[in-house]
């Protein structure tokens, strides 16, 4: 299968601390491949490293094929290869219209050079009916954005990874905080997300989400990974035996 992101040999320290001790990791092409551990095992540094909110220390990162200059690796780089984060809660602005959280940064703009609000707006409102299934009264892009549901604004983070054709998806705790129905259709975004082709990189400790919708689950301890599992070959009783072996140090 082909390998949307390839990691060798990562290092990130900070100070004293050393937070990746040297982390191989394949993402392939088409897969949800869940990213697990305990608080300070290196999730959120690995995922920083590959959304450009860090440069590495050390090691190789390859996105799509092609080799990552740590100089020059940032967010807008990073978005340029096509790495899109949706982070719980911060993605979404609640205080602006929905059409401006869509295009925020990356406006369209008119023949003139302007931003083109009429076409945002109208393409914020094919979002909502055709990507999020988003029908409601009160769901028009000027409404704020304060006015969805936890679920609905996760939605919206990724419907607009979606609308720039991102290929690769980072969701970091996407359904944290969230009710029953609310991670449902959080879920049922991922599990579309897949069926469309692109790669997703799963940061949650919520297991039965996990466990639902990720192919792999790739287990972090202390900087590095330390085994990769096949969902077809690994049951939710299995996996968090496996994580409470690795959060005990393996006694």
């Amino acid at each position: 299968m082909e390998t949307a992101v390839r990691m060798r040999g990562i290092t990130k320290s900070f100070g004293p601390v050393r937070a990746l001790e040297g982390v191989d990791l394949d993402l392939r092409r088409g897969e949800v491949l869940a990213l697990l551990g305990d608080n300070g095992a290196g999730k959120s540094t690995l995922v920083k490293i590959l959304s450009g909110v860090h440069p590495a220390d050390g090691g190789v990162l390859e996105i799509q094929g092609q080799p990552v200059d740590w100089r020059r690796h940032d967010v807008a780089s990073a978005r340029l290869r096509g790495v899109e984060t949706v982070h719980q809660e911060r993605s979404i602005g609640e205080k602006q219209p929905l059409w401006r959280n869509v295009f925020v940064g990356r406006h369209l703009k008119n023949s003139l050079g302007f931003i083109d609000a009429r076409r945002e707006r109208e393409e914020t409102k094919r979002l909502l009916s055709d990507v999020i299934g988003l029908k409601g009264a009160g769901m028009h892009p000027d409404a704020r954005a304060a006015t969805l549901s936890g679920g609905e604004r996760q939605g919206l983070a990724i419907a607009r990874a979606l609308y720039f054709r991102a290929p690769i998806l980072v969701l970091d705790e996407p359904t944290t905080a969230l009710g029953a129905g609310e991670a449902e259709q959080v879920l049922s975004f991922v599990e579309r997300l897949r069926e469309e082709g692109h790669s997703c990189l799963l940061v949650s400790h919520e297991l039965h989400h996990v466990h639902r919708v990720a192919d792999r689950f790739a287990l972090l301890e202390r900087g590095r990974v330390a085994e990769v599992l096949e969902r077809s070959r690994t049951s939710l009783s299995a996996l968090a035996d496996r994580l409470l072996l690795g959060s005990r140090g393996g006694a």
